[in-house]
């Protein structure tokens, strides 16, 4: 089944997301194959740019939002992800002991951070059923109910992301292939 999947750009892309590609590259200067390989069906695509946004407009600052994504993708062992949110932690400026770190499954380096991430992974273990004692230690390293929920919203982004890129074996983008990463 994998890279059967077409990559459309602007030009091969339903008409309903050939605007928010050009959009995109006008921005950005290239269209990522995930995006690409989500222009197929233009409701994914606009769903998971607008989950983008509301995460980074979220109430986690770049690094916790660096943690709460590569968790996910490490977790997921999406090929395609983990290298891509290693560029962006970089353009972020997210400390790269951070990010590696994360990439390798160590400890991180605050404790804050790490519940952040063991909260993460026990709701993508959990499927959302944490214990008390789960949600009180999240509470208890500074966190509240948003960022409860806030990791949610990035969870569902990444599951959109890491799913379609397990179906399609998207290849990575060139400017993401330097942060190459197997699990």
């Amino acid at each position: 089944m994998k890279n059967k999947f077409n990559i459309h750009d602007i030009d091969s892309a339903p008409e309903a997301s050939s605007q928010r590609l050009a959009n995109y590259k006008k921005q950005n200067g290239m269209i990522p194959n995930l995006f690409g390989v989500m222009a197929e069906a233009p409701g994914l695509l606009e769903g998971y740019q607008k989950l983008h946004q509301l995460f980074l407009d979220s109430s986690f600052n770049d690094e916790e939002k660096t943690v709460v994504w590569q968790s996910i993708n490490v977790e997921h062992n999406c090929t395609y992800c983990v290298p891509a949110h290693t560029a962006i932690a970089h353009m972020m400026k997210v400390d790269p002991a951070l990010t590696e770190a994360l990439r390798n499954q160590q400890p991180l380096p605050t404790e804050k951070l790490q519940v952040l991430q063991e909260t993460t992974l026990a709701l993508v273990r959990k499927r959302g059923e944490l214990s008390e004692a789960e949600v009180e230690k999240f509470y208890a390293a500074g966190y509240g109910q948003r960022q409860l929920l806030e990791i949610i919203l990035g969870l569902s982004q990444k599951v959109m992301s890491n799913y379609v890129n397990h179906l399609a074996g998207t290849p990575s983008d060139e400017a993401f292939r330097k942060f190459a990463w197997q699990k």
